[in-house]
């Protein structure tokens, strides 16, 4: 099943992909059933299940879903705009999505969140239901959102990924192995393959142009948390660090007092601004989720600044590759925390930013796919245990050693010939199993791990 780099890379808002982004798409894809109803809705409610009720107020997703049902997408949210809209909701306990009457929406009476067992299907459920004047249910629909911002409803889920065959593509690898012959077949490189494969959809301006654009919202994210301070939001207390180390990182510059090893800290510095951009709710890049969204950009930025010879316009090459070994993850295992813990979002962006490092660095296919490999690897079994529910301890810090790895990885690559003993794919499939067999207390809920060993304040 053909995944654009637009499907892996989605501009959108904090803290999360799967938490805050997926149920405002959900929201908006109910308005859009009730726009094409014939039936007149008068009132909105919905409940939330699994993850999305455990952690669901520490990631907004109660935020997300009253402002979805008011008409707000991800790739266009105005956080001026978002907060007077939520001020209007309470008051009024109604919403004016576009092309709808006004309907009823009592935030503290029509949103539910439900701690019992998860829907089948999946750990992050969500019902939304419209109802008639008498207040009976109307229209029902259950959806998904299973990291990355996709979702899907029921009965897109229970069909699987079978059912949704996508656009033909001139190089439809579906795992790495497939991707090799490919690549050794054609004589291209990894992104040369995925070019092609988006151009299927788009022309070529159309995909530099997104392409940039995606490499700008990061970059900016990484400025914007580099310059910024304070507390973040949810309670925690957490401090922005980014801003200090980069200070400090600064002053010390050409000065020959530091040791090699302190590289290591501008890496874990533009990953940390970026996912203190995410916790405050700032505009991010999903890579492949908000959890993980520091970890790409701070490869990328690593190399443009600190490598010799790098060049901006390559980052499109580092994009694409990263978008093709992503595309194999989600197609194979997952790249949700809720499901498959920790390793399916850092685990699955160190693997990613790998390979994108590996192949902007002149990696062969074969060299690429052992970055992505031995990243993966050496994230197998992390949990998802984020305290409070809040994607600020441990994941800030967690993108920053995410992007060490990658680096790391693709070093380790580069020194090789490719040849290695573990294939991707196998390692996809044992993340994908150990995500399987891991307890729900480390996936998401906030009910294990650090997320229950914190200081008593």
């Amino acid at each position: 099943m053909f995944l654009s780099v637009f499907d892996i890379f989605k501009i959108g808002i904090g803290p999360s992909s799967s938490h805050t982004m997926g149920p405002m798409v959900a929201a908006a894809r109910f308005l859009d059933r009730l726009r094409a109803s014939p039936f007149r809705a008068h009132g909105l409610r919905a409940s939330l299940h699994g993850s999305l009720a455990f952690t669901g107020v520490g990631h907004a997703t109660d935020r997300a879903v009253i402002l979805g049902l008011a008409g707000f997408l991800p790739e266009s949210y105005d956080a001026d705009r978002a907060e007077a809209a939520l001020a209007t909701i309470r008051a009024t306990r109604t919403v004016e999505p576009p092309d709808l009457p006004v309907l009823a929406f009592d935030p503290d009476k029509d949103l539910q969140f439900d701690y019992g067992p998860a829907l089948a299907g999946h750990a992050n459920g969500m019902i939304l239901m419209a109802t008639d004047a008498q207040g009976d249910v109307i229209a029902q629909e259950t959806y998904f959102s299973i990291g990355g911002g996709f979702v899907v409803t029921e009965a897109e889920l229970a069909a699987g990924p079978s059912a949704q065959s996508g656009p033909r593509v001139r190089f439809p690898f579906e795992s790495a192995e497939a991707m090799l012959v490919m690549a050794r077949e054609s004589g291209l490189s990894i992104a040369m393959m995925k070019r092609a494969n988006e151009l299927t959809q788009r022309d070529e301006a159309a995909l530099k142009a997104g392409l940039q654009r995606i490499w700008a919202v990061m970059n900016a994210c990484i400025e914007r948390g580099l310059t910024s301070d304070g507390i973040l939001p949810g309670g925690l207390k957490v401090r922005r660090r980014a801003k200090a180390i980069h200070e400090s990182l600064m002053a010390e510059r050409g000065l020959n007092l530091t040791a090699p090893h302190v590289i290591n800290d501008w890496m874990s510095t533009y990953a940390m601004a970026v996912n203190e951009e995410n916790a405050a709710g700032g505009q991010v890049v999903t890579a492949p989720t908000n959890g993980a969204a520091g970890v790409m950009p701070a490869v990328i930025r690593y190399w443009l600044d600190h490598v010799p010879g790098a060049s901006v316009d390559k980052v499109e090459d580092f994009l694409l590759t990263a978008a093709a070994i992503g595309g194999l993850i989600k197609h194979n295992a997952s790249i949700s925390g809720a499901e498959c813990g920790c390793q399916a979002e850092v685990g699955s962006a160190a693997a990613m930013a790998a390979a994108g490092l590996c192949a902007v660095l002149g990696g062969t296919p074969e060299q690429v796919e052992n970055a992505a490999e031995i990243a993966l690897e050496h994230h197998l079994g992390m949990t998802c245990d984020p305290v409070k529910g809040l994607v600020q301890v441990p994941c800030i810090e967690r993108n920053g050693l995410g992007a060490i790895k990658a680096v790391s990885a693709a070093s380790l690559a580069l020194r090789g010939d490719g040849q290695h003993f573990m294939p991707l794919d196998n390692c996809i499939e044992a993340m994908r199993q150990t995500g399987a067999d891991m307890s729900e207390k480390y996936k998401e809920t906030a009910l294990g791990g650090l997320a229950v060993n914190v200081p008593n304040c």
